[in-house]
C-alpha cells in the first residue's frame, strides 16, 4: 500500500515536472513573441526616419515652383531690350543724307517725262542726254545745238509749265544736227525718237518728200550684203530709194551720222511709226551735223 502511494507520488512528481517543463517553454515562448512583434514594429519604424522624406520632397518642390516662375519674368526684359538694338543690320554704317537733287537731274527728269529721249535719268547730260536737249531747244524756240547744258536751258526747263507744242503740220521731222526725229500728229509730238543719217560721203539729202512705198518687217538691202532694214517706210525716190527703217540692232543707230544715206531709227518705235503712217505722209530732212 505504501508501495503504491510511493508510486503515485511519483507520478505526480513527474507529471509537475512536465507541465512545469512545457510552461518554461510556453514562457520562453511568450517573451521571443514580444521581440517578433518588437521586430515587426521595428520595421514599421524604418518608415517613421523616412517620413520626413515626403515633408522634403514638398519643401523642394516649392522652392523649385517660385525659382522657375522667377526666371521667366527676369528674362524677359533682359531679351527685349537686347533683341530690338540688333534688329537692324549690326556694323553696317548708317545712310548719308538724301542730297538735294542737282538741277541737271531736274532737267532730264522734265524732259523725260515730256517724252525727249534722254537715255538714263541719272543727272548726268550724256551725248544722249545731249540729243534730248537740242530737239528741247529746237522745239522751244532757242538756238539748236547739241552743246552742254546752260543756265539758260535749266530755267527754260525749269520754268516751262507745259511740253512745247509743235508750229509745223503733221508729218515726220528729221534733224540731223540734233540726230533726232520728231513724228507730229494734228499739233501734238507724238514721238521724238534717236536716229543716225548718212555718214561722211554717204549723206542723207536735206530734202522734202512724201512717202511713197512701206516694206514691213526685215528685207536685205539691194546694195549691201547682209545689211537688213525693218519696217521701211521710202520718202525720196532716188535711186535706190531712201527711206527711214530700223536696223538689226539698236547699237547701230550711233549718236552721229553713221548709215548709207537712208536714216536709220529706233526700234520699237520704228514699227509704231510704220504703223501710224500712211502713204502720202510728208517726210522732211533739214539741218547739218
Amino acid at each position: 500500500m505504501s508501495r503504491r502511494r510511493g508510486l503515485v507520488a511519483g507520478t505526480v512528481l513527474l507529471a509537475v515536472a512536465l507541465t512545469g517543463c512545457s510552461d518554461v517553454a510556453a514562457d520562453s515562448g511568450t517573451p521571443s513573441s514580444p521581440s517578433t512583434t518588437a521586430t515587426t514594429s521595428s520595421t514599421p519604424s524604418t518608415p517613421t526616419p523616412s517620413t520626413p522624406t515626403p515633408s522634403a520632397s514638398p519643401t523642394a518642390t516649392p522652392t523649385t515652383t517660385p525659382s522657375t516662375t522667377a526666371t521667366p519674368p527676369s528674362a524677359k526684359p533682359t531679351t527685349t531690350p537686347t533683341s530690338k538694338p540688333t534688329t537692324g543690320k549690326p556694323g553696317k554704317p548708317p545712310k548719308p543724307p538724301v542730297k538735294p537733287a542737282s538741277q541737271a537731274l531736274l532737267v532730264e527728269r522734265k524732259l523725260d517725262a515730256w517724252g525727249y529721249p534722254v537715255g538714263d535719268v541719272d543727272g548726268k547730260i550724256s551725248k544722249r542726254a545731249r540729243q534730248a536737249l537740242c530737239a528741247y531747244r529746237e522745239t522751244a524756240g532757242l538756238p539748236i545745238s547739241r552743246g552742254p547744258l546752260t543756265a539758260g536751258d535749266i530755267k527754260s526747263v525749269l520754268s516751262a509749265t507745259a511740253k512745247p507744242v509743235p508750229t509745223k503740220s503733221t508729218g515726220i521731222y528729221v534733224n540731223k544736227t540734233c540726230q533726232v526725229l520728231y513724228q507730229v500728229v494734228k499739233n501734238t509730238y507724238r514721238r521724238i525718237v534717236w536716229v543716225s543719217t548718212g555718214g561722211p560721203g554717204y549723206e542723207t539729202p536735206s530734202r522734202t518728200g512724201k512717202v511713197w512705198r512701206k516694206w514691213a518687217g526685215p528685207h536685205e538691202s539691194s546694195l549691201y550684203d547682209d545689211a537688213y532694214m525693218y519696217d521701211s517706210i521710202y520718202f525720196l525716190k532716188d535711186r535706190p530709194g531712201i527711206a527711214l527703217h530700223g536696223s538689226r540692232v539698236n547699237s547701230l543707230i550711233k549718236t552721229y551720222p553713221a548709215s548709207h544715206r537712208c536714216v536709220r531709227v529706233m526700234r520699237p518705235q520704228i514699227h509704231q511709226i510704220f504703223a501710224e503712217t500712211p502713204i502720202g505722209t510728208k517726210v522732211q530732212v533739214y539741218g547739218e551735223y
